[in-house]
Order: structure tokens, then C-alpha cells, then sequence
């Protein structure tokens, strides 16, 4: 689970790279959901967009996506979404720690 401070990195660091996941009129498929799980472990941090013609809400997408490849939505904005997933063999993001109380 990511605390607030962690997801506030992820966002900055998502403001940079490209949308690389589209979802349109097919809906969710197999296909998408392998083709982000490969660029989440290749990446760690993906970018996707929901295009108009999708039947599904941007969140519902990010949703499904996040639940079949274990990766944690960062955020919903517009049609565009962020996900996180760490890549324990060769992690590549450094998230900043969690203060334990």
C-alpha cells in the first residue's frame, strides 16, 4: 500500500513520461492487460488513456488493469491513469520511506 508522500512522487515522476496504454471501443482485454504488465516490470510506472469510445469510466479501467497485475493505481485524471508496480528482481524507482510511528 503506498502512503500519501509515496503516491505524490509517483505523480511527479508520471508528469514526465509518455501514454503508452490505450483503451478504447474493445474494452478491456487480455492483450492490455499483458501489455501492461510486461511495461510494469519493465518500467515500474506506466501511463495509460482511456479514449472516448470506451465503454468503461477511466477509473473502472485503472481498476482492472491494477487487480490482474497486482499494481496499485497512483492516480486517475481525465481519461489518462498512472500505475505503480515494483519490480523486486531490479527495482528502479526509489519511493521515499514511510515514517513508522
Amino acid at each position: 500500500m503506498l502512503t500519501s508522500k509515496q503516491r505524490a512522487y509517483l505523480r511527479s515522476l508520471a508528469n514526465s513520461i509518455d501514454t503508452i496504454l490505450m483503451v478504447g471501443k474493445g474494452g478491456m482485454s487480455e492483450q492490455i492487460t499483458a501489455q501492461a504488465a510486461s511495461a510494469l516490470k519493465a518500467r515500474e510506472l506506466i501511463k495509460g488513456k482511456v479514449l472516448e469510445s470506451c465503454e468503461l469510466s477511466v477509473r473502472e479501467v485503472a481498476d482492472m488493469i491494477a487487480e490482474n497485475t497486482r499494481s496499485e493505481v497512483v492516480q486517475v485524471i481525465g481519461t489518462k491513469f498512472v500505475l505503480y508496480k515494483r519490480n523486486d528482481k531490479e527495482p528502479k524507482i526509489e519511493l521515499p520511506k514511510s515514517k513508522k510511528k
